[in-house]
């Protein structure tokens, strides 16, 4: 079988509905309020707050506006805060730990309102998310989080694997969670969404004006050097997030970018999307390397994602990769095809926690660790209330430490071997578990 269809594309398949806007005849002022580098999820949504604040507001992006992982990865919104209570209260104590907790279903229910009250048309919804359990042993450490997560005001319930045909028509897994809160979105549409809304509150937004240089002034002013020319302003947001380069390198020694693949089938026969997925949630597993994936949001397809290989690879190469971990899901879709094909990058940081805050005067926010469409959108708006000196910007998370490791300087030399030992440690319990 031929798996790439001749209509193949290396574009998310998300750009076919909502393609990058592009504009680039904006001119760079001299001086403004703020600058925003990075016009994705967190600088758009942080925009949105100064602009609306009364500041002259300005976006700039080495590309187009949401090239990045805001219009690359799957759609999926959950309360993910990837440490445990109880991990948090053993380094921050009881009361902040259940604080940091809550940001993620704060999050959760937040972008719901913001897509309602801006009138964003993104398919949003609110089907749940199925955990599947890849080993017995999995599920039974499933049951037992069942209580802790319901004290944090997490609904779940479990799905026993006699169960599992009611969400998912595979036998690979050995039951799981439903996590009956949890939503998806298009993410290119949701892009636009705010693109639009940031323009409407008077924010200016200029691609292709990658920044090369900071410079803090003795006025406090920082002079930003750009590919459009040089421009000073009063407050400066990085929200580069798994793009983050040498332009902040104190950010860029804190953040781990990973390339994350996703590919999705052609169109399906309804009744085959209906067998396979009876329920709309999302999907992903207890494994160390993870899987995700979900049908679209017209159910007619599957998009279907994660790391698949210990180094980086392209993306045909990566598209036969996920089409044969699709089919031993699920082998009836082994004859249909590839139309898209992509990755983008995700940021993880050392200790598994997204990082807000402010250094050196430069405000950031990333290390979203895979949950960034809800916490980059909550954590922008966040950004946006601090620099307009609103009480309402604090987190939990403000003056976490947020630590590097000796001899990192942003290129992860470690990610491959660490992969490779988490997908044998996966193997290897499957395998004990047949």
């Amino acid at each position: 079988m031929v798996l790439l269809t001749d209509e193949f594309s290396e574009s998310p398949l998300w750009l076919d509905d909502a393609p990058l806007w592009g504009a680039h005849d904006a001119v760079l002022p001299e001086r403004v309020d703020v600058l925003i580098v990075g016009a994705g999820y967190t600088g758009l949504n942080a925009a949105i707050e100064t602009a609306r604040g009364g500041l002259s507001t300005w976006v700039i992006d080495a590309a187009e506006p949401g090239a990045g992982c805001s219009t690359r990865n799957g759609g999926q919104i959950s309360t993910s805060i990837k440490p445990s209570l109880a991990n948090l209260t053993r380094r921050f104590g009881a009361d902040r730990a259940q604080a940091i907790r809550a940001m993620g279903t704060m999050a959760l229910e937040w972008i719901e309102s913001r897509i309602r009250d801006e009138g964003i048309v993104c398919d949003f919804q609110r089907q749940g998310m199925f955990r599947a359990a890849h080993t017995p042993a999995h599920f039974r450490a499933q049951l037992r989080e069942i209580p802790i997560l319901a004290a944090e005001s997490i609904e779940t319930r479990a799905v026993s694997r006699d169960e599992q045909h009611r969400e998912l028509g595979t036998d690979a897994y050995h039951g799981g969670l439903v996590y009956p809160r949890h939503a998806s979105l298009h993410p290119a549409k949701y892009h636009r969404g705010l693109l639009q809304s940031a323009l409407d509150a008077g924010a200016s937004v200029i691609a292709h004006c990658a920044a090369s240089r900071i410079v803090r002034l003795s006025s406090g002013l920082f002079r930003v050097s750009t590919e459009r020319g040089v421009v000073e302003a009063r407050e400066l947001i990085i929200a580069t997030n798994g793009y983050s380069g040498p332009l902040f390198p104190w950010l860029r020694r804190r953040i781990i970018p990973i390339n994350s693949y996703v590919m999705c089938t052609e169109v399906l026969p309804t009744d085959l999307v209906d067998r396979l997925f009876p329920t709309r949630r999302n999907i992903t597993d207890t494994c160390k390397v993870v899987y995700y994936y979900r049908c679209s949001p017209d159910r007619q397809r599957i998009v279907f994602g994660g790391r698949v290989s210990a180094g980086e690879t392209n993306v045909r190469d990566s598209a036969r990769r996920l089409h044969r971990h699709l089919c031993e899901l699920f082998p009836e879709l082994h004859d249909y095809q590839v139309t898209h094909s992509w990755s983008g990058q995700v940021a993880y940081t050392f200790d598994e926690l997204l990082h807000t805050g402010t250094h050196q005067g430069i405000h950031y926010s990333a290390g979203y660790c895979g949950s960034g469409v809800s916490m980059a959108s909550y954590q922008g708006m966040k950004l946006g209330q601090r620099v307009l000196n609103l009480s309402t910007g604090e987190t939990a998370l403000d003056d976490v430490p947020f630590r590097s490791r000796p001899f990192y300087r942003g290129k992860p030399w470690f990610l491959p071997p660490l992969v490779a030992w988490y997908r044998c440690q996966d193997e290897w319990q499957r395998r004990l578990s047949q």
